[in-house]
C-alpha cells in the first residue's frame, strides 16, 4: 500500500487539564542528527500534550576539495 501522507501536523488536541481539544503550537526541543524533535503545547494552559519527530536525510559532508583546500593563509582574508 502507498503511503497516503509525507507528514502530519496537529493543530488541535485533547489537553487533559483543560478537558477538551485544544488548539496547539509547536515547540523545537532538539536538533538530533537523525533529524528535529517538537513538543506540542496547548495554547490555552500551555500542558504539553504530545511530541513529534521529524527526520531529516542525511547529509553529505563538506567537500575538502575546495580552493582553499591546505593554505592557512588564504582562509584569514
Amino acid at each position: 500500500m502507498p503511503a497516503q501522507f509525507g507528514s502530519l501536523i496537529a493543530s488541535e488536541l485533547y489537553c487533559p487539564k483543560c478537558g477538551r481539544s485544544m488548539p496547539v503550537r509547536e515547540h523545537l526541543l532538539l536538533i538530533l542528527p537523525s533529524g528535529e524533535l517538537h513538543e506540542y503545547l496547548c495554547r490555552h494552559c500551555g500542558t504539553s500534550l504530545g511530541k513529534r519527530n521529524v527526520s531529516t536525510p542525511a547529509q553529505k559532508p563538506a567537500a575538502a576539495n575546495g580552493p582553499n583546500r591546505g593554505n592557512p593563509a588564504r582562509l584569514l582574508r
